[in-house]
């Protein structure tokens, strides 16, 4: 039960190995080469966010560090992600290390309990999962082990994909403090913190926790997958869910749910894209199809780079026949070209919602949601509500995956560039036209209690 859990948990990190737990040292430096040469052969802009010159000493300092005859799967994992974070793209990525993670949970191992939030330049305390009940919620966490917090996130981030630390603060919050320290730390029996709450400086020592029993199983994920909608006075709420999965199913909640919008006259939609973590453009489209009064598209421009390992990656997994993927092998190795996706049709007159529209997003809308943000306030089918985007509203996205010869260790890359619709071109989240401050610290919705009590003003 416990290990099905953890399953599903990590269902967006997939990992295979060859059945090997360890390496040797000319392993890791043949996959080493074979990542920065596969990087730089296929990554749309591999210095974007970057120049050549640090991507060059990042690779060489990772390399020297390899120094052992037999290296672990865990290791090697955090020495390649290193290379890869310096590139600075969120879709650019060493997934996490799940097999070690897990083998380190089913082994009884123990974990950081403390669970935390950013907020105006601060980190602190959002779930504390230790037997210490006198640190609240809303405490400051200053330091771990004699390290001051910004000194524990300065280790950390190089194992994060990210163009910014305020996506990178995010992918924290979501991923969470415990599992990364974990990563990087490795297992520790307790903590010396040092915490300021109620105007005070306290230390306290605190015990790690059972991985699976005392915090597996006990927390529940920022991320919203499930699909809702429902009604409020004067409101109709509707929550998508992530855009993947059986699209069929997802086309059937849309269209029931603006049947019943529709029949009950709603004057306002509130549609929620928060604590998103994205996916395929075909389901957000569909969605925006009922709130669009003209044909529309998800971008203003979408770019590939096709290269060697994307051939054969679409040879293997895709349909050659599509006109999408048949583009691929119309281009040479290392060329980009523009794929122009044909207009959406908005969905008839008497199907669509012709009310008021609010879109929500905060710092944990990802993705095809943060797409979606900038798609629809550029069109003006809707008034964006919350905060700032932890993605760029341009994105060097539309990921695949291939995995390096000898380790078997996975690496996602962006192909491709999606522009948002209007062009412009600022390295910056969605920006709301409302912005609501959202606080992970509380149970409470602010971004939608806020906008509720501006629509009954208006």
């Amino acid at each position: 039960m416990k290990s099905i859990y953890l399953i599903v948990l990590f269902s967006l990190y997939s990992f295979t190995v060859f059945g090997q737990t360890k390496f040797s040292k000319n392993q890791v430096v043949e996959d080493l080469r074979v990542l920065k040469k596969s990087l730089e052969g296929t990554h749309f802009n591999l210095y974007a966010y970057t120049t050549k010159k640090d991507f060059e000493v990042t690779y060489n300092n990772v390399k020297n560090k390899i120094k052992k005859d037999s290296l672990n799967f865990l290791e090697v994992t955090n020495l390649f992600q290193q290379v890869v974070s310096k590139i600075n793209n969120g879709h650019t990525r060493i997934p996490f290390p799940v097999q070690s993670y897990m083998e380190h949970a089913k082994s009884g191992g123990t974990i950081f309990p403390l669970e935390i939030a950013f907020e105006n330049g601060r980190t602190l305390v959002r779930k504390n999962w230790s037997v210490n009940k006198t640190i609240k919620i809303g405490a400051e966490l200053l330091s771990i082990n004699g390290l001051k917090i910004e000194e524990v996130l300065e280790k950390i981030y190089p194992q994060i994909s990210a163009e910014r630390s305020y996506f990178k603060n995010a992918q924290i919050e979501f991923f969470t403090l415990p599992r990364y320290y974990w990563r990087v730390f490795g297992e520790v029996d307790k903590f010396e913190i040092k915490i300021r709450q109620n105007g005070r400086i306290e230390n306290h020592t605190l015990k790690s926790i059972k991985t699976i029993d005392d915090f597996e199983m006990k927390r529940e994920d920022i991320i919203i997958r499930k699909r809702s909608f429902r009604f409020m006075p004067n409101v109709s709420y509707i929550n998508p869910g992530n855009f993947g999965g059986n699209e069929d199913k997802y086309r059937r909640f849309i269209d029931s749910a603006f049947v019943e919008i529709n029949a009950k006259q709603s004057k306002n939609l509130i549609i929620d894209l928060r604590n998103n973590p994205g996916g395929d453009d075909s389901f957000s489209d569909y969605l925006v199809s009922y709130i669009a009064d003209k044909p529309f598209k998800w971008s203003s421009r979408f770019q590939l780079k096709t290269s060697k390992l994307l051939k054969e990656h679409v040879q293997q997994t895709k349909d050659t026949t599509k006109a999408f993927w048949k583009s691929v092998f119309q281009h040479k190795n290392g060329e980009i070209y523009d794929y122009d996706f044909d207009l959406y049709e908005p969905q008839p007159k008497s199907k669509r919602f012709k009310g008021n529209i609010y879109v929500l997003v905060n710092r944990q809308s990802y993705s095809q949601s943060t797409v979606t943000a900038a798609q629809i306030q550029d069109y003006g089918f809707g008034t964006i509500v919350g905060e700032e985007t932890g993605e760029y509203a341009n994105l060097y996205a539309s990921i695949f995956s291939y995995k390096l010869p000898k380790t078997g260790i996975k690496v996602d890359v962006s192909k491709g560039r999606i522009e948002r619709v209007n062009g412009e071109n600022k390295d910056q989240g969605v920006i709301p036209e409302i912005k609501i401050k959202d606080h992970l610290l509380d149970e409470e919705d602010e971004i939608l209690e806020e906008l509720l009590k501006i629509i009954d003003k208006n």
